[in-house]
């Protein structure tokens, strides 16, 4: 006697009226949280940059898994997994809008700390450059991450190459934050066939505390014309 076989089991469906509103519901629950943690923050965070990343970030990755997680446990019950889906949804928009906001509100009051934009003289960012020895190259560089508005004051600037040979030559000497400034970097006779460092970096005080703004940029050198 052959024992029956297991039935498949098979992919539920969903229907409209039985999704819509779960899905609604956990996008609104979403949207509850997001902004109920963010007010419980606000009245118990006491500094403008202290736990404000780890608030930006904490409810979207808590949201899109937990969400994600939800509904696969329960995808065979077409309310509870649309609950879930709803909490996806609900950590890309608001949570994630909301968090990347806050993020770049941080990033332009210095909270996330500064850095120095080098670029070509077109405007073009870059990390590496392949110079030859003798060769002279101008670039431009800005300090990114501060505003005027929450930084006023000038940034004095100090440039420096790895090497001896690696020359970092800054024309002006102290920048607002934003403000576009030349850069030469040469690369003198002598100088051996290698990778080398430039760094610029930005340093201004505030309210008797140093912040800074560091760039790098990786230079490969390679032989002289005719060598």
């Amino acid at each position: 006697m052959t024992e029956p076989q297991p039935t498949p089991q098979e992919f539920p469906t969903y229907r409209a009226q039985e999704f819509l509103p779960s899905f609604l519901l956990g996008w609104g629950l979403g949207v509850l949280i997001t902004f109920g943690v963010r007010a419980l923050a606000d009245a118990l965070l006491t500094t403008p940059c202290e736990g404000r990343t780890v608030l930006a970030l904490i409810v979207p990755l808590l949201l899109g898994p937990g969400g994600l997680g939800f509904t696969a446990v329960n995808w065979r019950s077409a309310p509870r997994a649309a609950l879930g889906l709803g909490l996806v949804v609900s950590s890309l928009l608001p949570a994630l809008y909301v968090g990347a906001r806050d993020i770049s509100a941080l990033r332009g009051s210095g909270c996330a700390g500064g850095y120095v934009v080098l670029a070509q003289t077109d405007g073009e960012s870059i990390s590496s450059l392949t110079l030859r020895v003798g060769e002279t190259r101008e670039l431009t560089g800005r300090i990114g991450g501060f505003n005027t508005q929450n930084h006023p004051g000038q940034f004095k600037l100090n440039g420096q190459g790895s090497a001896a040979g690696v020359v970092v030559t800054l024309p002006k000497t102290a920048v607002e934050a934003g403000e576009v400034f030349p850069i030469t970097i040469t690369i003198q006779p002598g100088t051996g066939i290698n990778t080398y460092t430039a760094g610029v970096q930005g340093t201004l005080v505030k309210n008797g505390r140093t912040v800074s703004a560091d760039g790098s940029l990786e230079l490969n050198v390679r032989p002289a014309v005719g060598q």
